[in-house]
C-alpha cells in the first residue's frame, strides 16, 4: 500500500473497521525506522481554495467575472469569527489601535478597533488552476504541531487530521460538501508533498457535532470536574454522540489505511484509549484519576505507572509539553514587533501593566481576574490611576453571549467606579489579535496574571516568560493550570481567593530587582529544558522503552469447537476438570450468589454420566457450598478449598490432605484480617477447615486494592517468614493457605491415578487455576523429552528471567508473578534429562500432536514438584499427554498472561463448549 495520497497512486479505499473489533495482538515489533503516525483533532495548516470565486472589490468587475466563476459552487458563507486568522493575500487585514482615552466599556463598535480593506486590492479577476490551495500555519495547538515535527530528523514523521473549517481567499466558508474530487486530490497531494499531512474531509454538521458538541460539551466538563450548567432531555447529547463515534471511525480508517508493520502510533482512539500501549498526561494529577477511573469503573488491575487492560499492560506518564522557545524568541524579536512594543509604551507611559489573555470560557477564569482586580483597586487606592490591566479574550469555538455579557458587565463597574476621564483601569479586547501585537503586549508587560478555576497547560505562561527576557516581569499564576506543579518560580494564587490574589498583585508591583531576576531565571531555565522538542522526544524515547520491555506473550487462541469435538469423539477415555467459580458460574458480588445455573448442571449431569469420562470440580469452596450446589449431579468428583479435599466420584466420603498440617498459623491470620477487616467497609473474612480468605470486592475499588496490599505486606513480613503457609492474591480477594496445597497438586494426583486417559480438559479463569495449567505443562515436559521436532518457550515462573524481565522493564511495579509466555496450542516444551525446560529453540507454527512423532524409547520423567501431599504417582507412570492433545481453557482475554493453550471469554462460552460435548445442544 502506497502511503503518499497523490492521485498517480491513489490510496485504496480504507476498509471499516469498528473501533471495538480491532485485531487483537500480543506482539509489537517496531521496525528498523519505524514511521511516527500522529493524529489530531485538525491538520497544521489552514487551507484556502483560491479558484472557488474571483476576487474583486467592485461590483462591476464582479460582474464581468460572473461568466468564469464555477456555478456548482454555492453562495459564500460568513466564515466563523473563532477561525478568522490573518491571511498572507492581500485581501484584508486586522488591526488593534490601543488608545488612552477609549470609553471604560468597549465593545465589538468600539472605534479604537478597525477593519479596513487594503486599498491596494486589484480590481482585476484572479484566476487559478482549478484545485489551487493555499497553505497557512493555523492558529492554536504550535506547541503539539511543533514537537511533533521536531521529530522528523530521526524518523518519518506522517500527520494525520480533519482539514479544519475550509475558506476562499475571501474568508468565506468553503464546505467539504461541495469540493470536487479533483480540488480533494489536489489539497491531498499538496499537503502530502509539504510535510506528509494526511487531511481527512468531514461534513461540517458532523464536525461541529464531534468537536463542539461531544468533546466540548460533554467531555471536556466531565473531564476537568465541571458540573453542567443546564439540563436537557438527551436528544442533542444524541445525535452529538452520534457525530462522535461517526468521526472517530473516519480517523480510524484513516489510521488503518496509514498504518505499516513497526509504525508507531499516538492515537487515543483505536479500541478505546486502553487499547494503546503509552497513555500520556500533562499533569500527573490527570495521570492518577485516570488510572483510578481504570480501576474504579472497569474494574482493571492497576499500579502507579499503569492498567493492565485485556491482558497487557497500557503504560501511563505524565509528560508536560513546553512551546517552542527558539520560534517564540525569534517572533517576539521580529522587526514588526518593536514599533508596536513602543506604541503601547508610549500610550501607557508612566503606568504600570498587568496583561491577560485568555479564551472567553468560564474555566479560563477572567470573572475571577476582574473581580480580584477590583479588590485590589479597592484595598490599596494608592495604586488607581497607576496600574491598567489589558485584558484579550479570544472568541471560543462555541459563543457564550451570557458570560460576554458578565464580562461586559464587570468590565463597566470598574471602569466607572475606579476610573475618570483620563484613566480607564480595564482595557478589554474580546477580539483575536495578531501575532506581532500579541508578543508586543507580554513583552511590555509589569506582570502576567493567569487565572484560571480549572485548566490544562496554558501555554501563555510559557510564552509570557521568553517575552520577558529583558523585562523580568513577574508571573502570577493560578494554582489550578497544569502548569502550576512545574513552574516554581511563579507567583501562585487560588483565583476564587479575590483578597489574596490582590496581595499577590501588590507584592509583585513591589518585588526588588533581584527578587524579580531570582524567580525569572528559575521559570526561564524551566521552559528552555521542557520544549515541545523535548516533550515529543521524551515521550517517544519512553514509548519505545515500553514497548520494547513489554511482556511479548503470544495471543492464546480461541477455543477451536471443531477441534476440541473431534478429539473428544476420538477418545475412549477422558478427565475433565473445572474451577467453579468465574468458569461453571460468573463472577458476582457475593460468593453466596454464585449458584449453578441449570443449562450448566444438564451439560455437567451429563458428561459425569458419560461412563467414558471422569468429571471433577476443583474449585476454592468448601465442602459444604459444593456438596449444596453440584451434590446432585451423580458421578462428580470434588476438590474442595484449592486441594485441601477430595471426594471421588460415586462416593459420599470426604478426604482430608491436610489432616497432619499444622493449623495454629490461623490465629495470627485471623488477627490481621479482622485488623483490616474493621477498617475496610465492605471487606469480611471467609472460614474455610484449611484456609482464610479475605474479600474485599464490596469494598470502595481503589482503597480495597490498596488495604489488600497493605494487608499482604503485613502477612508476608508477620507469618510467611515463620510458618509454612502461603498467600494467594485472587479476584478482590487474599487467600492463605498451607504452601503445599494447590490445585495442581490435585491434577497431578488425578493424572497419576488415570494415566491411561486419552482426552484431558482443564478450565479456570483466575491465578489459583494456573497451578492446574502448570501442572498439566509440566507434565507435558516431561513426558516428551523424546518427542522429534519438538519447540520450546521459556519456561514461567524461572526466577532468573523474571529478575531480568523486571530490571529491563525500568523499576515497573510488578507485583504479580510474570508469566514470561503463554502455551501456544499444541506445543510442547523440549526437556533435557533433569525434566527442566530448555531454552534457544524457536517456537514452530502449531500443528496437532502426531502419536508417530514420540520415540518408542523415550523415558518418561515425572518432574519434582516438592511434596505432593502422599501422591501415589511414581516415576515409571505414564499419562495420556505421551502421544495426545490437552485442553488447558482460561476464560478471559486473548492476551491474558496464563499458562493455559486455549482461552473463552466467559463461562458462558464454556458452559456452550460443554453443551455441544455433551450432546444436550446442537453444535
Amino acid at each position: 500500500m502506497s502511503c503518499s495520497p497523490s492521485s498517480s497512486n491513489p490510496p485504496t479505499t480504507p476498509k471499516a473497521v469498528p473501533l471495538t473489533e480491532l485485531a487483537e495482538t500480543g506482539q509489537i515489533i517496531l521496525s528498523d525506522n519505524p514511521r511516527l503516525i500522529n493524529v489530531t483533532h485538525q491538520i497544521p495548516y489552514a487551507c484556502t481554495l483560491l479558484d472557488r470565486h474571483c476576487t474583486t472589490n467592485s461590483a462591476s468587475a464582479a460582474s464581468a467575472c460572473s461568466g468564469v466563476c464555477p456555478s456548482s459552487v454555492p453562495p459564500p458563507i460568513n466564515r466563523r469569527a473563532s477561525y478568522i486568522a490573518p491571511r498572507l493575500h492581500p485581501a484584508s487585514h486586522t488591526q488593534l489601535h490601543v488608545n488612552e482615552s477609549t470609553s471604560p466599556s468597549i465593545s465589538a463598535s468600539d472605534p479604537s478597533i478597525t477593519t479596513s480593506l487594503d486599498p491596494t486590492t486589484s480590481t482585476a479577476c484572479s484566476h487559478h488552476p482549478d484545485g489551487d490551495w493555499l497553505l497557512e500555519q493555523r492558529r492554536g495547538h504550535s506547541a503539539l504541531y511543533s514537537g511533533v515535527m521536531s521529530l522528523r530528523d530521526e524518523m518519518e514523521t506522517v500527520q494525520i487530521g480533519w482539514v479544519g473549517e475550509l475558506a476562499d481567499r475571501d474568508g468565506y466558508v468553503a464546505p467539504c460538501k461541495s469540493l470536487t474530487d479533483s480540488q480533494k486530490s489536489a489539497l491531498k497531494d499538496k499537503l502530502w508533498q509539504k510535510e506528509k499531512v494526511v487531511p481527512i474531509f468531514l461534513d461540517d454538521s458532523r464536525a461541529a457535532g464531534h468537536y463542539e458538541g461531544y468533546c466540548k460539551t460533554v467531555l471536556w466538563p466531565l473531564f476537568h470536574y465541571i458540573l453542567w450548567d443546564e439540563a436537557t432531555d438527551g436528544r442533542i447529547e444524541k445525535k452529538n454522540w452520534d457525530d462522535y463515534v461517526f468521526v472517530n471511525q473516519q480517523f480510524a480508517d484513516v489510521v488503518v489505511e496509514q498504518y505499516r508493520t513497526g509504525d508507531i502510533k499516538r492515537v487515543e482512539i483505536l479500541n478505546g484509549l486502553l487499547g494503546a500501549n503509552q497513555i500520556g498526561f500533562q499533569t500527573y494529577s490527570y495521570a492518577r484519576h485516570f488510572i483510578s477511573c481504570c480501576t474504579r469503573v472497569n474494574g482493571y488491575e492497576s499500579t502507579p505507572r499503569g492498567v493492565d487492560a485485556m491482558g497487557s499492560t497500557v503504560w501511563v506518564g505524565t509528560f508536560p509539553i513546553g512551546i517552542d522557545a527558539e520560534r517564540v524568541e525569534r517572533q517576539r524579536k521580529a522587526p514588526e514587533v518593536l514599533p508596536k512594543m513602543d506604541a503601547i509604551r508610549k500610550t501607557y507611559k508612566g503606568k504600570r501593566i498587568i496583561v491577560g489573555r485568555d479564551k472567553l470560557d468560564l474555566v479560563k477564569g477572567v470573572q475571577q481576574k476582574l473581580r480580584a482586580f477590583e479588590k485590589f483597586l479597592n484595598d490599596y487606592p494608592e495604586m488607581q490611576g497607576e496600574v491598567v490591566l489589558i485584558q484579550v479574550t479570544s472568541p471560543p469555538l462555541v459563543e457564550s453571549p451570557k458570560l460576554e455579557a458578565k464580562i461586559a458587565e464587570l468590565v463597566a463597574h470598574i471602569n466607572g467606579t475606579y476610573g475618570s476621564l483620563n484613566f480607564t483601569p480595564v482595557h478589554h479586547y474580546h477580539q483575536h489579535i495578531d501575532r506581532d501585537e500579541y508578543y508586543a503586549l507580554l513583552s511590555v508587560a509589569d506582570i502576567g496574571l493567569i487565572t484560571s478555576v480549572r485548566d490544562g497547560m496554558n501555554t501563555t505562561s510559557l510564552e509570557y516568560i521568553i517575552c520577558q527576557n529583558e523585562n523580568h516581569g513577574p508571573l502570577i499564576l493560578s494554582e489550578f493550570t497544569g502548569t502550576a506543579g512545574s513552574l516554581g518560580g511563579a507567583m501562585m494564587v487560588n483565583p476564587w481567593d479575590y483578597q489574596g490574589v490582590a496581595k499577590v498583585i501588590y507584592d509583585a508591583l513591589n518585588l526588588s530587582e533581584e527578587d524579580k531576576i531570582s524567580r525569572y531565571n528559575q521559570l526561564h531555565k524551566h521552559v528552555l529544558g521542557h520544549t515541545a522538542q523535548i516533550w515529543a522526544k521524551n515521550f517517544i524515547a519512553e514509548l519505545t522503552l515500553n514497548v520494547g520491555t513489554w511482556d511479548q506473550s503470544a495471543p492464546t487462541p480461541y477455543l477451536d469447537s471443531a477441534i476440541i469435538t473431534k478429539e473428544y469423539g476420538k477418545a475412549k477415555k477422558r478427565l475433565l476438570m473445572f474451577d467453579y467459580d468465574g468458569t461453571l458460574t460468573p463472577i458476582r458480588k457475593t460468593p453466596g450468589a454464585a449458584v449453578p445455573q441449570e443449562h450448566m448442571l444438564k451439560a455437567l449431569t451429563a458428561l459425569a454420566a458419560d461412563p467414558n469420562n471422569i468429571v471433577w470440580v476443583i474449585s476454592g469452596r468448601d465442602q459444604k457450598v459444593l456438596e449444596e450446589w453440584l451434590g446432585s449431579v451423580k458421578n462428580l468428583g470434588f476438590s474442595a478449598e484449592h486441594g485441601s479435599f477430595m471426594r471421588q466420584p460415586g462416593s459420599s466420603k470426604w478426604v482430608n490432605l491436610t489432616e497432619s498440617l499444622d493449623m495454629s498459623w490461623k490465629n495470627d491470620v485471623i488477627e490481621i484480617f479482622t485488623y483490616y477487616t474493621e477498617r475496610t467497609q465492605g471487606s469480611f473474612i471467609e472460614h474455610k477447615r484449611s484456609s482464610l480468605t479475605w474479600h474485599y470486592r464490596m469494598a470502595d475499588p481503589e482503597f480495597g486494592a490498596f488495604q489488600a496490599k497493605e494487608c499482604q505486606n503485613h502477612i508476608e513480613n508477620a507469618v510467611l517468614s515463620k510458618l509454612p503457609v502461603e498467600i494467594l492474591v485472587g479476584k478482590k480477594n487474599l487467600e492463605v493457605r498451607p504452601t503445599i496445597v494447590n490445585k495442581g497438586e490435585i491434577v497431578k494426583r488425578l493424572l497419576s491415578q488415570h494415566p491411561d486417559v486419552e482426552f484431558v480438559m482443564c478450565a479456570g479463569d483466575d491465578k489459583t487455576d494456573e497451578d492446574m495449567f502448570r501442572a498439566l505443562a509440566g507434565n507435558s515436559n516431561s513426558n516428551n523429552s523424546g518427542r522429534k521436532n519438538s519447540s520450546t518457550i521459556i519456561e514461567p515462573y524461572n526466577d532468573d528471567l523474571v529478575a531480568e524481565t523486571a530490571a529491563k522493564i525500568a523499576q515497573a511495579n510488578l507485583e504479580h508473578t510474570l508469566e514470561h509466555s503463554s502455551m501456544i496450542p499444541h506445543l510442547h516444551l523440549s526437556a533435557n534429562a533433569n525434566g527442566q525446560a530448555t531454552n534457544g529453540e524457536a517456537l514452530q507454527k502449531p500443528s496437532l500432536a502426531n502419536p508417530d512423532q514420540a520415540s518408542p524409547t523415550s523415558e518418561s520423567t515425572t518432574p519434582s514438584s516438592g511434596s505432593s501431599l502422599g501422591s501415589s504417582e511414581s516415576p515409571s507412570s505414564t499419562s495420556y499427554l505421551d502421544n495426545h492433545e490437552h485442553f488447558s481453557i482460561t476464560i478471559g482475554h486473548a492476551l491474558k498472561k496464563t499458562l493455559a493453550n486455549w482461552h473463552v471469554t466467559s463461562p458462558e462460552e464454556l458452559i456452550r463448549i460443554l453443551g455441544i460435548l455433551a450432546g444436550t445442544i446442537e453444535a
